[in-house]
This record gives C-alpha cells, structure tokens and sequence, in this order.
C-alpha cells in the first residue's frame, strides 16, 4: 500500500484529499498546514508520494520541492494547486515536481495524476509546458517572469492578494528589509512603475 502525505494549508482540502485517498486504497501517514513542518514530518516518515500546494506559509511549495530534491530520496511529489500552470508548472517541474494538478479540475484527475506519478510517469498540463501562442501581450509579460526567481514570484503572489510587506515578511519568515528588497526587484525585473502596476501584472498573468 502506497503512503501518502498531503501539505495544503486548508483544513478543508486536506479532509477532501485524505477521503479521496482512502477511498482509493492509499495510506496517509500524516499532514500538516506549512513548510517547516512538512520538512520535518516528512523526514520522519518518509511517505512514497507527497501532495503539495505551492501556496503554503513559513517555507513555500517551491522551497520544499528544492529542499526535497536535494535529500535524493525515492518520495515522489505532486503540487495540487490553484495556482497558474503557465507560471508556476515548469519551475515545479524543474524543482523536481513529478506532477502538477489545478484544484479547479475534478478529483479524478487527481486520482489519475497520484497513478501516474506513483507508477513512474510525470503528469503535467499543456499549458505548463506549450508556450503561449498567438497573444504576444502574454508572451512576453511570460518572458519577463522567466527573470524573477521563486522566492521574488512568492512575495509577488502575496503582494497580488493585498498583503502588507509586515503580513509577508510574517508568513514567509523573513524581515521587512528584505520583502522591500523584493520588491524593488519585481519592479525592476517586470518593468512595473509602481506597486499597483505590479499587482496589475501578476493578476493578468492568474498569479493570485
């Protein structure tokens, strides 16, 4: 029997999947609603597969995806996340994400994503590995972002959901100092003239 260990800071999307999965015959060993803590109980129990939402306080989906990585451990990972795949799936996948899924698709693609991945396939949506065609608006902001780093396109997310630079410097265990350096390095990076032009930007681009 496969394990299974489910990281989404919410309750109620945690129960879904955890019903989900014993319905399918999977074990879950455990859960829990940050990074840090996943980092820790993950090293205990060493789950088969780890399901991941990217949006998650204290370390980031994609600091824990680095960090588990680099443990050169046989646990697999699939992000289960609302987040853009445009964005976000290709730097999942070359964090070594073996799966991405939208929380917007039914539960059966995330019971055909936990199979695929558990059985060696990766499963990723078109949209996170096509480039965007035709809208030349939208490939180049696309283009842009290639510049920002995954910490920057964190404290951006935060940002785009009206967050303060004290309530990001809180969720993402960093000072002030360093969420303002961040962001003056979004706006150079992204071209933005101001915050609002900023926030602008990450809404087009569904990073909210």
């Amino acid at each position: 029997m496969n394990s299974v260990f489910i990281v989404d800071d919410h309750p109620v999307i945690r129960l879904a999947v955890r019903m989900l999965l014993e319905h399918e015959k999977f074990k879950v060993v455990g859960e829990t609603d940050n990074g840090v803590d996943a980092m820790q109980m993950i090293r205990e129990c060493m789950p088969d597969l780890v399901i991941l939402d990217i949006s998650i306080p204290k370390l980031d989906g994609l600091e824990i995806l680095t960090r588990l990585n680099a443990m050169n451990t046989r646990i697999k990972t699939l992000v289960l996340t609302a987040q853009c795949p445009t964005l976000f799936g290709i730097r999942c996948m070359q964090s070594g994400a073996s799966g991405y899924v939208c929380k917007q698709e039914g539960l059966s693609e995330l019971v055909s994503a936990i199979k695929a991945v558990l059985s060696g396939y990766n499963y990723f949506p078109s949209a996170a590995l096509n480039p965007i065609r035709g809208d030349h608006i939208r490939h180049a902001e696309i283009e842009l972002f290639k510049s920002v780093n995954d910490r920057e396109l964190m404290v951006l997310q935060l940002f785009s959901q009206g967050r303060s630079n004290k309530e990001i410097a809180k969720a993402m265990l960093l000072s002030n100092k360093t969420v303002s350096t961040y962001k003056k390095r979004l706006m150079q990076k992204l071209k933005a003239r101001s915050l609002v032009e900023l926030i602008e930007l990450a809404k087009r681009n569904a990073l909210v």
